[in-house]
């Protein structure tokens, strides 16, 4: 089927090129659409114990949306300034969408900043007004600064940045990637051909993208997504295909019969990668937050995407350009390439290497035992963002240091014997620092924010949580987020786990013939993660990287961070294992030698493939890095430190130990056939597959 796919692709290639040329043209042109309908979708699962009491709160009390003006530097009573605030207050309330204006001069309870020199102007707006008449409004006030911020314009903060983010990391990976392709294929053309096909795989998943906005919400960090992963796996595919066309074509035959070789070995490796990198993505969708579905949508066009043009568009530009792709470097056996390099020495000294990078891998999970998942706020946002100086000075100057609010709705009245018991038993809470009841709440019902003593709130969510409830309690409030979060990822993790184990182990099986492979596959990419995730928590929740990647740490990583390296670390870092595997298979059923040889034929062919997707890989993912949003940094960090550890001492140095310590064993049930038309030592042809003579 391969080979029939390949010489299709060469009889057709210019239909074949011609009809994806047009289709990226559309996605360049309509995909762009996308950036203007992307939403802000919810990160928490709508089942959640703290979703659901902010629904019932927000239909009991609907408050509507928060925005503030920071008034900074003036006396809170000097004429002007009252008089700058009143105009300011009656023109924000007149306009469409405004619920309620508040100041310090219009009302009981207003705030006055620390040290007498600045107030607070707080406006409720309905849910998808349009802001920025508030903003502007507020932002005439006449004072020496005023910051506008609150839940809205973080939000939108948030959104802006992360469509910038991905815009930057884009074009400084495709300008990166370009050089790195023109000196690893050694040509200009030879290198356009896999910057091409990423370019029609973002374009086209872009295009999908926007189609898909118009029956669901789609994140903004879908687009980072789509772009991360279709630049990275387009180029992986290409990158395999001309390295193995490049072989064929020195075997000799038609151009025809030298592409049709080609996909019927590293078209099938493409497959199996690409579906390898799927069944990830769709794992991620099991997680149940519409966050992570909508990043998990995305994933999945553009994998499948990618996937197909690495098997129609890729053939047929290498057949269009093929007098244009240079023939490979002749092989230099007094100095192989590096993977080559790394395997022999970890054959030599399969012990020793097996327990050193096992070790060393385990070192650097060791923080993970202190990590702090939190949600993203305006903490997360760039230091000169205006949301996230509004949040600090509000904080510091307004709330004295004093955490979020954890916020209990209580069925019950407070003037019942039930409602007093309740109250009388949050009081007592040994980590509470104060409460408030809020006022107006309809019968039957009492709305209660609890001020924690702790930062994070969470161990309050907890207490309240754990009390005997006389009548139903409901906790909400950020930190019952993060407890909620961190408890539907953990609860949900091991499905999804088992789902990614059993769909990977089955395509590898089918790749491999062998049940032992998968496993060991399996167990090196969790090393892989567990390490990358401590490196993580190094650089981002203690600080370490702060100077070097120009970031203030917030002593915590995303919740949504461990999840997504997880799935995406897990898919693309299984794209190596799928090359090498594969000819390392071929390499065991091709020439006698065993198992070891093997090992060390496979990864010497196929390392310098590897590596020279590796370093694009880096390449892209440190692009998105140079974003200033925290949360995309931990992804494009991570991608980067996860393909590095698995290039190097996974694929290089882990892979062949434990191959060569588990010798024959690793094809089991497959064995060494000693049949007449078969070799001594050599994986019986009979059994891995149908007799080809």
């Amino acid at each position: 089927m391969f080979a029939a796919l390949g010489r299709f692709a060469v009889r057709r290639r210019w239909p074949v090129i011609g009809a994806w040329l047009a289709v990226t043209l559309a996605g360049a042109v309509l995909g762009g659409g996308v950036y203007d309908r992307v939403s802000d979708v919810d990160g928490l699962d709508p089942a959640a114990e703290s979703a659901v009491a902010q629904r019932r709160i927000d239909a009991l009390l609907p408050e509507g949306d928060l925005i503030l003006g920071v008034v900074r530097d003036v006396d809170p009573y000097d004429p002007a300034l009252v008089a700058s605030v009143g105009r300011a207050h009656r023109e924000i309330a007149g306009m469409p969408g405004v619920r309620e204006v508040a100041d310090l001069y219009s009302g009981p309870g207003g705030a006055i900043g620390a040290g007498n020199r600045g107030t607070l102007v707080t406006v409720r707006v309905d849910p998808g007004t349009d802001i920025a008449p508030v903003a502007a409004a507020l932002h005439r006030i006449a004072a020496p600064q005023v910051l506008v911020g609150g839940e809205v314009p973080a939000k939108e903060a948030f959104a802006r940045q992360a469509l910038a983010d991905a815009a930057l990391g884009e074009s400084v990976a495709l300008a990166a990637l370009l050089a790195a392709l023109v000196v690893i294929l050694g040509g200009l053309v030879a290198g356009a051909i896999p910057l091409a096909v990423a370019l029609a795989a973002v374009a086209t998943a872009l295009l999908a993208l926007s189609g898909l906005t118009r029956l669901t919400p789609v994140s903004e960090y879908s687009v980072n997504v789509v772009t991360l992963l279709g630049i990275g796996l387009a180029v992986d595919y290409c990158l395999l295909l001309i390295a193995r066309f490049r072989e064929e074509r020195e075997a000799g035959g038609t151009l025809a019969d030298q592409v049709g070789r080609t996909m019927a070995t590293a078209g099938r490796t493409v497959l199996i990668s690409g579906l390898a990198v799927a069944v990830a993505m769709a794992g991620l969708a099991a997680f149940a937050t519409p966050l992570l579905a909508a990043m998990a949508a995305g994933g999945l066009i553009v994998v499948a995407l990618a996937t197909l043009l690495g098997l129609t568009l890729a053939p047929a530009l290498i057949a269009a350009a093929h007098r244009r792709i240079p023939a490979r470097r002749p092989p230099r056996p007094a100095q192989p390439a590096l993977l080559a390099r790394l395997a022999a020495y970890a054959q030599r000294r399969p012990w020793p290497v097996t327990l050193g990078t096992g070790a060393a891998l385990l070192l650097l999970a060791l923080p993970l035992t202190g990590i702090n998942l939190a949600n993203s706020d305006a903490r997360a946002l760039p230091a000169d963002a205006e949301a996230r100086r509004a949040a600090e000075v509000v904080q510091r100057d307004f709330r004295a240091g004093r955490p979020e609010p954890v916020t209990a709705l209580i069925e019950a009245d407070p003037g019942t014997a039930v409602g007093r018991e309740l109250l009388d038993a949050l009081n007592q809470l040994p980590g509470l620092a104060g409460m408030r009841l809020r006022l107006d709440v309809p019968a039957g019902f009492t709305i209660v924010d609890l001020t924690p003593r702790e930062a994070s709130g969470i161990p309050l969510v907890r207490a309240v949580r754990a009390m005997h409830h006389p009548a139903p309690v409901l906790v909400t409030g950020p930190a019952a987020e993060v407890v909620d979060g961190r408890a539907s990822v953990a609860g949900r993790l091991p499905l999804v786990a088992a789902v990614l184990l059993v769909a990977t182990g089955i395509l590898l099986y089918a790749l491999t013939g062998s049940v032992v492979v998968p496993l060991k596959a399996l167990a090196m990419n969790g090393l892989t993660l567990l390490a990358t995730l401590g490196v993580l928590v190094a650089v981002f929740q203690w600080g370490w990287g702060g100077p070097l990647l120009r970031f203030d740490p917030w002593g915590g990583l995303d919740v949504t961070t461990p999840v997504l390296l997880f799935v995406f670390a897990f898919g693309l870092t299984m794209d190596y294992e799928v090359f090498l595997l594969a000819r390392i298979r071929e390499e065991w059923g091709r020439r006698p030698g065993g198992n070891t040889r093997a090992v060390l034929a496979g990864i010497a062919r196929t390392g310098p493939v590897v590596t020279a997707a590796a370093v694009c890989m880096v390449i892209v993912f440190l692009g998105f890095a140079l974003g200033r949003l925290v949360a995309v940094k931990e992804i494009g960090v991570g991608m980067a430190v996860a393909v590095i550890l698995d290039v190097t001492v996974v694929r290089g140095l882990l892979l062949p130990a434990l191959m060569t310590l588990l010798g024959d064993r690793n094809w089991w049930p497959l064995r060494p056939c000693r049949c007449a038309p078969c070799r001594p030592r050599r994986p019986c042809r009979h059994r891995a597959r149908p007799p080809n003579r």
